[in-house]
């Protein structure tokens, strides 16, 4: 039970600031039944000098029988401290970075933008995978804006100018949160889809707001989502809820059961 489902720690970000937090919330996410985490939004763990190394991090996980399968980490630091990221990872026994999206700061969000970032990303994304170590981009909404050019989307442009080296992250909530189809961009993406991001979206009576929820007690289409990510090749179910109205732990525990109730 629970097989592929591993928890994104951003989701419980706010109880991880400092080493002793990280460890409490591990043992929390152990004790829900996740045998797996996305290391990220672990502020205790940013910077070149973080409160906790990679290695003190990584025995806190296999003290509660967890692995980490996946990070983000920022571009710049990509781009500025590679050789420590690489360290980073082999020390978490973590073979797959991701970014949480391509830096606004540093490339416009447009057709060209996206062309010049993937053309920055390709050395390094070679040099990871000389080390052993993949690397991913995770999507918002703003990806499935129409380009200038012929109409396709920057999300199009990352799948099909990318290479197959580069690996989606799809965040399955933004993607029908843009009005996009789930169901066809996972096939888009097909066997470049090792890890997605699981939330789901709650529509409030009345005024017609909707909201994050914990996975099936929403809307999202959970019957036909989940044969998608199988038939993409998804090897992990990542739960990132990033806004919780309730307790997040409470919402991890809603989720996690709901997932391993369709045997996820």
């Amino acid at each position: 039970m629970g097989a592929k489902t591993a928890v994104q720690l951003f989701t419980v970000s706010e109880f991880c600031n400092t080493p002793k937090d990280f460890a409490t919330s591990i043992k929390k996410c152990s004790d829900i039944g996740f045998k797996a985490a996305q290391v990220s939004g672990v502020a205790c763990l940013n910077g070149l000098k973080p409160d906790l190394s990679a290695p003190e991090a990584k025995k806190i996980l296999d003290d509660n029988d967890m692995q980490c399968i996946i990070t983000h980490r920022p571009w710049a630091s990509l781009v500025d401290n590679l050789s420590y990221e690489i360290d980073f990872h082999k020390a978490l026994d973590c073979d797959y970075i991701a970014i949480g999206g391509v830096d606004q700061n540093m490339y416009e969000h447009t057709a060209q933008g996206y062309r010049q970032w993937l053309n920055d990303a390709r050395p390094i994304i070679a040099k990871l995978k000389e080390n052993g170590i993949k690397f991913g981009h995770h999507n918002h909404a703003h990806e499935f804006q129409r380009t200038e050019f012929h109409g396709i989307t920057l999300e199009d442009i990352l799948i099909e100018e990318g290479g197959e080296d580069l690996l989606l992250e799809f965040d399955l909530y933004w993607i029908a949160h843009a009005g996009a189809s789930v169901t066809e961009y996972l096939n888009k993406g097909k066997g470049r889809v090792p890890v997605v991001h699981l939330k789901d979206k709650e529509i409030i009576e009345l005024s017609n707001d909707t909201h994050m929820a914990p996975i099936g007690e929403g809307v999202m289409p959970w019957s036909e989502i989940i044969p998608a990510c199988e038939a993409a090749g998804v090897q992990w179910y990542a739960i990132e809820q990033d806004v919780c109205r309730r307790d997040p732990f409470d919402c991890l525990q809603s989720s996690w059961d709901f997932l391993t109730s369709l045997g996820v």
